[in-house]
């Protein structure tokens, strides 16, 4: 399993999926599948920027990686996103449910990802929800990278303010020398 972390918009779902087709990975978005599985008033509040509650998430995170070959190595896009999600996935990987190859912490300088935000387009996307995402990325996101440095996880801090390709290749590289160490 290969996490990707980070604000939204520095290119954690761009960088996933790229990963999956050149690669074949699975590629598990939790944005998107929350936008599609998630109806009602608990959606319209998900689109003004509010987060889901952790047992919400987790219960869905976990019917969808039920869909997953544990063997096989798959991407997982924006979870986890507080302490208990971390905390959630940690016993997963503990308990041999799946193997972490390496998370990937996604670092934009804030002027640019609020300029990508804007122009993807998507309703969420509102100067408002985005200063949320930023508070959040500091308040949730940093500790959770944290937590996981302090659970021996390898942690790797990306400069996605660069352009995608240098993103990929260095994403790439870092996978690649991963499996390769865990081969011998």
């Amino acid at each position: 399993m290969i996490v990707l972390l980070g604000v939204a918009g520095a290119g954690k779902s761009y960088q996933g999926r790229l990963m999956a087709d050149e690669y074949g990975f699975a590629w598990i978005s939790t944005g998107e599948i929350l936008r599609v599985l998630i109806t009602g008033t608990r959606r319209q509040e998900m689109l003004a920027g509010k987060l889901l509650s952790d047992e919400e998430v987790i219960n869905v995170m976990d019917k969808v990686l039920e869909l997953i070959d544990p063997e096989q190595e798959f991407v997982l896009d924006g979870f986890p996103r507080t302490d208990a999600q971390a905390d959630w996935l940690l016993e997963q990987i503990n308990s041999k449910r799946f193997h972490l190859t390496a998370v990937f912490n996604l670092e934009a300088d804030e002027s640019i990802v609020r300029e990508r935000l804007l122009q993807r387009g998507r309703q969420d996307d509102t100067h408002t929800s985005i200063a949320e995402r930023f508070k959040e990325y500091r308040e949730t996101t940093l500790p959770i990278l944290k937590r996981f440095k302090e659970a021996g996880v390898n942690v790797i801090n990306i400069d996605a303010s660069k352009a995608s390709e240098i993103v990929h290749h260095k994403i790439i590289a870092t996978v690649e020398e991963v499996h390769k160490n865990n081969v011998h």
